[in-house]
């Protein structure tokens, strides 16, 4: 029986400890197409690999190189090389660039940060409602859709539409760098932290990152208005400076305020009137507001 030791198409070359004592065990190593990559860097480091087409055509004896895709049933395997968490994201990104490359798609290739916007909110849209109805199924398509279009936006970033290209790297590297520095009591000798605390270091991260006056800056003002609002009036409470006045509220729990507001937004549209609409431009007033507030106060060190 051959020996089968099984390679990562996307890390070609990569052996870990027990994979190359596999292959430095046997003289006779084959390789079959989806090590392909790995069986040419091994000729380049000055070993025999022999290039194979098919299963069938493995010698008994010899160490076989091969993905998990092509162990036969059954057969016991070395694992050469494990995929890494995310392997095929770089699949992703491949096939992006093949679409939006010369000969590839025509539709994929034409289109830009602009044209794509619309189903950026549309996905983002419907990955919310698999996550509301707690399809699993659904999730995991949805965030495909979602993670595409990112994917595609950064691809087409590279050719520089606005004058400053970046790629997907770019975009992964400024997160983790992100993700690190505003996580220090994971990444940093911050010590231990509860919710709350964590929460406040975030803001305060973020405040020194981006410079700020405002808790306007930085919040789209294309989201619902219930959600703009609210995020608003949360960073206006966060940085000392005033909130709208609140209702006063007869619903006893979220399910009843739901109700009450579907009544507002029926009663509204017997008048005429668009709820969101009203709702947004009260929200625009108050940003406005809230900018002004904002200015007036000394810059704080």
């Amino acid at each position: 029986m051959p020996t089968f030791v099984t390679v990562s198409p996307h890390l070609p070359g990569l052996l870990g400890p027990t994979g190359w004592q596999a292959v430095t065990a046997i003289d006779r190593l084959v390789a079959l197409p989806g090590a392909a990559a790995t069986a040419e860097a091994l000729r380049e480091a000055g070993t025999a690999v022999t290039d194979l087409a098919t299963l069938a055509e493995v010698p008994a004896g010899a160490v076989c190189l091969l993905t998990r895709a092509e162990v036969p049933e059954g057969a016991t395997v070395v694992v050469g090389a494990p995929e890494p968490p995310g392997a095929r994201l770089l699949d992703v990104v491949a096939v992006m660039d093949r679409l939006r490359s010369p000969g590839g798609c025509p539709w994929d290739a034409e289109q830009t940060h602009a044209s794509l916007r619309g189903y950026l909110l549309e996905e983002a849209h419907e990955a919310y409602d698999a996550i509301v109805d707690e399809d699993p199924v659904g999730i995991r398509e949805e965030l495909g859709d979602v993670l595409l279009q990112v994917v595609f936006h950064a691809r087409v970033a590279q050719e520089a539409p606005f004058g400053v290209p970046f790629d997907v790297d770019d975009v992964a590297g400024d997160l983790v760098d992100k993700l690190v520095r505003r996580h220090p009591h994971v990444f940093a000798d911050a010590g231990p932290r509860d919710v709350a605390a964590v929460e406040r270091g975030w803001d305060e991260i973020k405040k020194i990152e981006k410079q700020r006056r405002s808790p306007t800056e930085g919040v789209s003002r294309s989201q619902p208005a219930t959600s703009w609002g609210a995020a608003l009036a949360g960073r206006a409470a966060r940085a000392g400076l005033p909130t709208p006045p609140a209702a006063e509220l007869t619903a006893t729990d979220a399910a009843e305020l739901g109700e009450q507001l579907l009544g507002i937004v029926v009663a509204a549209r017997e008048r005429g009137w668009d709820a969101e609409d009203a709702l947004r431009t009260a929200v625009r007033r108050y940003a406005d507001a809230l900018d002004a507030a904002a200015h007036a106060r000394p810059p704080q060190a």
